[in-house]
């Protein structure tokens, strides 16, 4: 039964419930109750600790009869057999088949889609190891030693983020073979400096766009086109497309080579299909990007599970959905405390508040609650010198979400005044949790902490690509059963076209005045 989240019964009894006290709950001897009672286990030694979240068991019960009621876990098996989740774009969505079959073979025209993308990851796999052993080099010999993915969106920020968070653990284990670069923007310092500052000769391009008429990304590639050409090289000897089979770059004489994904599988759900694995192969080699998509596959097994207590993904969005329609939390906050995963938050960003962002249920019909959170973040401890102050004492709480691991990724550390920069760094997530939830009183009040302000924590032993992928994946999940719970369609993204046609119109000159009156200031 598809219907809006107010229209559940259980939803009232959330609503009554009594709001428990955090400050109460992570005191003493609680603490370490909460902590080892609220923790659930994840895929690749990973553990999601729910401790310091303003819930109890009485609120959790509740929430998990709100899932059961919303039937998030039967959609969830309804969306991996294929059916058209997608209601705005009447289209399937097919991101976790990437990585794994969990439901009924989902056939479309006659075609087999796991074996399609199965396929697919194959010819990527033959042509980066074609590359990285010298097989296949660049039109004058030289081995390629740079990849460029040029791409906007979901064909972006995904790619990036993971290839950010395994570049220390792939030069540690000498998995990195070519340096990877990523051009986003359509501001031309974007390209212009990501090309300046490569040997163009021995440069591999990646063109990602599904539709093949990305106006940015084609624009970027006439511009890289451009700095080859000057350069006295040919681009059509330089460049792979990732597009879909319909696009006009399919089949295309001017690109070495074409790997196809499908409607099926959004920007911001990408990462997993040929356009995140073309980039991340080359870069560290297709048995890794293989480890990144178990770790995957055994998240999205485990969100199968319909208890919220032994689904992670699941209770993640159960408690989102508790912050933002009970206690009225319209932000959330991505904390890693691991440099590696520095671009993370800004995936995440677009993941969540893409999805989610919508002010219609799945029929198109207006809600009359809360949706989707404002998502920003930055690594620690770099951000507890920059907005920690509003996170501690601003007017607003807004719910915490640290991503922590036990050791480094290159391995490489010093002690300094008795502890090392490691441990330094999860003394500091250790803190910030603690201080928090529990706060300060202090006769000063510029010094005082109120505390009662929840997080949640993700750890491990190490960020390794099989963890990335249970990580990746643990965020995807969790961002569709708060959908489901909303009744709201997080597949498709209207709320971005409005500005794309409107560009065209600056550009163009066929302007309303409102818009001219603005292209004046630009001399447009």
């Amino acid at each position: 039964m598809w219907r809006n989240m107010d229209e559940c019964p259980v939803f009232e009894d959330l609503q009554a419930a009594r709001i428990p006290d955090l400050k109460e709950g992570m005191d003493g001897d609680g603490a370490e109750y909460r902590i080892q009672r609220y923790s659930i286990p994840m895929p690749a030694g990973l553990h999601y600790n729910y401790a310091a979240k303003r819930v109890d068991d009485t609120v959790l019960t509740i929430l998990d009869l709100l899932a059961a009621e919303q039937e998030v876990t039967l959609k969830y098996e309804m969306l991996l057999s294929g059916e058209e989740i997608n209601t705005g774009e009447n289209r399937k969505v097919l991101h976790h088949l990437t990585r794994g079959q969990l439901g009924d073979d989902v056939i479309y025209n006659g075609k087999n889609m796991r074996t399609f993308y199965l396929e697919q990851l194959e010819k990527v796999r033959e042509f980066s190891e074609a590359v990285r052993n010298g097989s296949l080099t660049a039109p004058g010999g030289k081995p390629f030693t740079d990849v460029v993915q040029i791409g906007i969106g979901g064909s972006d920020l995904g790619p990036r983020a993971l290839y950010l968070a395994l570049k220390a653990w792939g030069e540690r284990n000498n998995k990195l073979k070519l340096r990877a670069h990523f051009i986003s923007n359509v501001d031309p310092d974007d390209a212009a400096a990501v090309l300046s500052a490569l040997d163009l000769s021995a440069t591999l391009f990646i063109l990602v766009s599904k539709s093949g008429t990305t106006q940015e990304t084609l624009t970027n590639e006439r511009f890289v086109g451009q700095f080859l050409q000057d350069a006295g090289l040919n681009p059509a000897k330089q460049m792979v497309a990732v597009t879909s089979e319909t696009s006009p770059l399919a089949n295309n004489p001017a690109y070495l080579a074409s790997f196809y994904m499908d409607d099926f599988i959004g920007g911001r759900y990408s990462s997993t299909s040929v356009c995140g694995a073309a980039v991340l192969s080359l870069a560290f080699g297709a048995d890794t990007f293989e480890e990144l998509l178990a770790g995957a596959a055994a998240a999205d097994k485990q969100a199968l599970d319909p208890c919220n207590k032994r689904n992670p993904a699941l209770m993640d969005a159960l408690i989102g959905v508790y912050e933002r329609n009970i206690l009225g939390y319209a932000s959330t906050a991505i904390l890693p405390y691991s440099q590696a995963l520095s671009r993370f938050p800004a995936h995440l960003q677009q993941l969540d508040m893409e999805s989610n962002g919508k002010s219609v249920n799945r029929f198109g019909k207006p809600i009359s609650y809360k949706t989707g959170p404002v998502i920003f973040g930055e690594p620690g401890t770099n951000g507890q010198h920059s907005f920690y102050q509003l996170l501690h004492q601003g007017t607003d709480i807004i719910p915490l979400q640290f991503i922590a691991f036990a050791e480094s990724q290159y391995g490489k550390d010093i002690t300094v005044e008795g502890s090392t920069s490691q441990q330094k760094l999860l003394a500091n997530v250790i803190a910030q949790i603690t201080a928090f939830a529990c706060g300060k009183q202090d006769e000063n009040p510029n010094k005082s902490f109120a505390g009662g302000r929840p997080s949640s924590l993700i750890y491990g032993k190490a960020l390794t690509p099989e963890a990335l992928g249970a990580l990746l994946a643990h965020y995807e999940n969790k961002v569709m059963f708060q959908g489901f719970l909303w009744n709201v369609n997080s597949f498709d993204q209207e709320g971005v076209q409005l500005g794309k046609v409107l560009a065209k119109k600056v550009l163009s000159h066929t302007m309303p005045p409102e818009l001219a009156a603005y292209a004046q200031l630009f001399g447009l």
